[in-house]
């Protein structure tokens, strides 16, 4: 090389588009908010109606009476949330999947979670507890690690392990006959663990916003 030549430009990192994914998993918190918010109206409906003279719906030893309309009509409420949620989940991995690609791409840095993490960080017991927010902080800091961590990060992953205390985790548990039960005998914890994860996914969704415009922006003014 000749004093007169200049060495090639690097290459600019491959990035993945954002906008869309974010998009859908904003969508897709709303739906679940939408479909935790009809649940909870379910169990204060229960509640009103009061438990049958006939007993809960598993009456044990493996008997089950006849449902009634409004039970009936909780497991159909039930098994739609559940789907929706589920799809919640899938388009919040896909959105996070591609901010943590991107931020690998422009901060030249690999994320301290490896792939595998972005889905068994959920599922880890005590892991669980803050592997998944460790991605969402390294998806900020890796590009921005000089700016405060955006306060609703904190927020969503406050309010969803609140939800998980409350009794999410025995919801996701008990079957549908035995979640009546206990919309019968005492709602409120039901009800007050359906308002954290209410809240928690409209923090998520308000995260999902806050960092993609903040990788948009940056990626606009690096020019790539």
């Amino acid at each position: 090389m000749t004093d007169q030549e200049t060495p090639p430009a690097a290459p600019a990192p491959a990035l993945r588009p954002i906008g869309g994914a974010a998009r859908c998993a904003v969508v897709g918190l709303g739906l679940a908010s939408l479909a935790w918010a009809a649940r909870a109206v379910w169990h204060v409906r229960l509640a009103g109606a009061g438990q049958p003279a006939s007993g809960p719906p598993d009456q044990g030893g493996g008997v089950h009476r006849p449902l009634t309309a409004l039970e009936d009509s909780y497991h159909l409420v039930a098994s739609l949330g559940s789907a929706v949620t589920a799809v919640c989940a899938v388009a919040f991995l896909l959105w996070l999947d591609r901010v943590r690609d991107n931020a690998r791409a422009l901060s030249g840095t690999e994320p301290r979670y490896g792939y595998h993490w972005l889905f068994l960080g959920w599922i880890v017991p005590v892991g669980n507890l803050w592997i998944p927010r460790g991605i969402v902080v390294d998806v900020h800091r890796s590009v921005f690690p000089d700016r405060r961590l955006p306060s609703v990060v904190n927020w969503w992953w406050g309010l969803w392990l609140a939800g998980l205390a409350g009794g999410v985790g025995l919801v996701y548990s008990d079957s549908h006959d035995e979640v009546i039960a206990r919309a019968y005998t005492g709602v409120l914890p039901l009800l007050a663990a359906d308002l954290v994860i209410i809240a928690a996914a409209v923090a998520a969704a308000l995260m999902v916003r806050t960092l993609t415009a903040a990788q948009q922006g940056h990626i606009a003014r690096r020019g790539y």
